[in-house]
Order: C-alpha cells, then sequence, then structure tokens
C-alpha cells in the first residue's frame, strides 16, 4: 500500500513541476545579472553580468519576420497592401513599413533593380529579400526569407500568404537573386 501512496504522490508532484515548467523566454528583473554568488565563499562575490548585444538589424528583421508571418492566411488580391489582401510586393511593404531606414518602392521588379546589398544564396539570412522571374526572364515576384530554406509570400490569385521551400525544384529553377535591405546593424544598447 505505502509503494502505491508513494507512486501516486510523486506523479502527482511531476504534473504540478511540469505544469510550472516553460520554455519561454522569461526576461530577468531590473538588475539582475542571472549569476550566483559561490556557496560558502568568503567576503564579496564577484559578480559578472551578461549584456546580450543584439544587433540593430537583427532587431529589425525579428519585427520584419513577425509582421510578415503574422500575415498568414491573408488571401492574394492583386496591388493589395492591407491585411484584407496582399499580392507578393504589398506584403513585402507591410512587412517592412516599421523600419524607418527600409523604403522599399512598390513592385518587385523596382525592389530587385533598387536599394539594397546583393546577397548570394549560401548568405542568406533571415529579412532578406527573395526575387522570382515566374512568367517572364524580368523579376516579378518577391518573398522575405526566413531561414532553412524557407520563404514567406503572397503566391498568384487564388492563394493565401504561404511557407515555401526554396529548395524546391520549382522555386530552385524560377530563383533570380536575393538581396539584403535591413541596415547593417551596430550593436544596440544592452541593458546593464
Amino acid at each position: 500500500m505505502r509503494l502505491i501512496y508513494l507512486t501516486w504522490l510523486a506523479i502527482c508532484l511531476s504534473f504540478s513541476v511540469s505544469a510550472q515548467a516553460s520554455n519561454r523566454y522569461q526576461p530577468l528583473p531590473a538588475g539582475a545579472s542571472g549569476f550566483t554568488a559561490k556557496s560558502g565563499s568568503a567576503g564579496t562575490a564577484r559578480v559578472h553580468s551578461f549584456t546580450p548585444t543584439r544587433t540593430l538589424s537583427a532587431i529589425h528583421s525579428s519585427q520584419v519576420l513577425s509582421r510578415a508571418v503574422n500575415a498568414l492566411g491573408t488571401p492574394y488580391r492583386w496591388g493589395g497592401t492591407t491585411p484584407k489582401g496582399f499580392d507578393c510586393s504589398g506584403l513585402v511593404r507591410y512587412a517592412f513599413r516599421d523600419i524607418d531606414e527600409v523604403s522599399l518602392p512598390r513592385t518587385s521588379s523596382a525592389m530587385a533593380s533598387g536599394k539594397g546589398q546583393r546577397v548570394a544564396r549560401a548568405d542568406l539570412q533571415p529579412g532578406d529579400l527573395l526575387f522570382f522571374n515566374i512568367k517572364s526572364r524580368r523579376v516579378n515576384h518577391v518573398a522575405i526569407y526566413l531561414g532553412n530554406d524557407r520563404f514567406i509570400h503572397a503566391p498568384r490569385r487564388g492563394k493565401k500568404v504561404t511557407i515555401s521551400d526554396l529548395s524546391k525544384p520549382y522555386w530552385k529553377k524560377h530563383y533570380a537573386l536575393a538581396k539584403r535591405v535591413l541596415p547593417a546593424g551596430q550593436p544596440s544598447l544592452a541593458q546593464r
């Protein structure tokens, strides 16, 4: 009987502990460093603070990707630039709209020939723009690179904003170039 009781107690306690566990990022309170003094050490403990250095480019990229991913499932609408409906370049402009340092033209071909640093496919980073030649030799489709050979875009009439795989034969065949339009970042101010 005691063995059953102890087993039951262990199971109940593990459920309550696992219910509290989370893999979410939880920031430390202001002034906390995340390090503790060694137990049993005499005198003042030496505290090392960790200050993450995220570049502005990484922060901007995160904002762009978040806005684009929130548009998943939005219907395609030719000339669309709002969450009621997007075309490919409308989605890209919508995703980048809060980045003051980036001003994108309205069409995918103008974006491809406009500002930005050309990037080799092997050097793609999240937030880079991908350009495709779908119906002609000219660039006529644009998407936002997410990482791991995946990108988000508004494909065509009758479809919705979706995530596709750059390694698929169709997209490999029509891939034209990639550009990095996010500003090269300086380390942002880290909390100290």
